[in-house]
């Protein structure tokens, strides 16, 4: 019986020595897991950046890190990385690299979350004051509560991080920035690194707070790419591309309807707009802009039914321009349209909305020139005497004709009807 016993405890202690230690040295080993993060900070970079944590903890990494450059950008999308950052399994680093980058406005509350916070020299951080991104200007309470809010967020993030919260409220309020070496000096960063191989040298050991002690020397690096779909996203969050799309919709729905069977341009059009207004969710969109836009297409609809002599297409024209202006408001100019896409867009949409109007409007008054319709008025010869019935020879072809009176042939004759394949006629004086 002790013999059992004692086999038994060895047993288990075999396993414990050969299981428990190879699984301790392989989540020792991991790797080191890199993101690029650059351009303005929208919902699709934000999944990007969440899908990217997930991934670097499901697979065990030793560190994933950031490496960022942003203007800023929506405060959503900023908050949702933040929260991912500060419930991540494993640590982040956020690098602002390369020389040149920066990290201001939501880019700052991104960097005071990481773990280890590092830029790479002839970078900046800061300018975090909270622009207006709604659809109607912010009054000073309104505003107020807005920055206070942004100032409570930030600090909170700088002290659970350890980092300078007086610095923290200072960006938001007063929109400082500083550079990596006043940063530093600051404590608003825990380093300077002049690349990634800088950096990961000199966090090799660092304790870390909840996370035990990062190891990263030696260690494989794995740098993350954006899948096609991320890409999609990311594209579809720039205003330039959504204001585009919706210009192109609006087109191929417009020559649909003066088209009627095209098929081509409405499914073009009607993708368009659904991407558009996809787009639009992930922006900051003024809506009385999209229904300006709204008015003008129904303008330039209506130009093809009502004898306006231009006065419904000047108008579309002024309501698509004011619309495009006024589609996303906001003080970043990273989440506003471009000027230079703008009014080019502008005048060759309202070009195309004007000519295909006209000569719809054209094609309307003008005579028709085939079938039956287009008989009226030719000028033709009497080839058989008129008396009330004979032949005439008019637009290329003998028809059967009746008359008032009697018409002698060789008489130039005027059709002023059509009743059942017979011309009414009469005599030319």
């Amino acid at each position: 019986m002790k013999r059992h016993r004692k086999f038994f405890i060895s047993v288990v202690l075999a396993v414990l020595l050969f299981g428990v230690f190879p699984l301790a040295a392989q989540a020792a080993k991991g790797e080191i897991y890199v993101v690029k993060a650059s351009g303005t900070i929208n919902p699709g970079l934000a999944e990007y950046l969440i899908g990217s944590m997930e991934k670097s903890s499901r697979e065990g990494a030793a560190c994933l890190v950031i490496q960022l450059d942003t203007p800023g950008g929506l405060a959503l999308s900023m908050r949702s990385i933040v929260m991912a950052i500060l419930s991540s399994e494993i640590p982040v680093v956020v690098y602002v690299s390369p020389s040149g980058a920066r990290a201001a406005s939501a880019g700052v509350m991104i960097t005071l979350a990481a773990d280890i916070a590092a830029m790479a020299p002839g970078t900046n951080i800061g300018a975090a004051h909270p622009v207006n991104l709604g659809q109607k200007e912010m009054g000073k309470t309104m505003s107020e509560k807005v920055i206070n809010d942004m100032v409570a967020y930030t600090k909170s993030i700088a002290e659970k991080r350890g980092r300078n919260t007086e610095w923290a409220e200072k960006a938001v309020r007063e929109s400082v920035s500083v550079t990596e070496k006043e940063a530093l000096e600051l404590k608003v960063i825990d380093l300077i690194s002049q690349d990634l191989n800088d950096l990961l040298e000199k966090i090799d050991g660092r304790e870390l707070k909840d996370k035990g002690t990062l190891h990263t020397k030696g260690l494989k690096r794995v740098f993350l790419k954006e899948t096609l779909r991320d890409k999609i996203l990311k594209t579809l969050s720039d205003p330039n591309i959504a204001y585009l799309l919706m210009m192109i919709g609006m087109a191929g729905i417009y020559f649909e309807l003066s088209h009627p069977g095209a098929i081509f341009p409405g499914v073009i059009g009607a993708i368009s707009l659904i991407l558009a207004f996809f787009a639009f969710q992930t922006l900051p969109v003024n809506y009385a802009g999209i229904l300006l836009i709204a008015v003008a297409l129904i303008l330039f609809i209506l130009e093809m039914k009502v004898a306006s002599y231009g006065l419904l297409s000047l108008g579309g024209i002024i309501s698509l321009f004011l619309g495009s202006l006024m589609l996303f408001k906001g003080g970043a100019p990273e989440l506003s349209l471009s000027l230079r896409v703008l009014i080019p867009t502008v005048i060759m949409v309202s070009g195309f909305f004007v000519i295909l109007a006209g000569l719809v409007f054209r094609s309307q008054i003008s005579k028709p020139r085939t079938g039956d319709k287009g008989l009226i008025g030719e000028v033709g010869v009497v080839k058989e005497r008129l008396a009330p019935e004979g032949r005439i020879f008019v637009h290329g072809e003998l028809w059967n004709a009746e008359a008032p009176e009697p018409i002698e042939a060789g008489a130039k004759v005027r059709v002023l009807g059509v009743d059942h394949l017979v011309l009414k006629v009469e005599e030319v004086k």
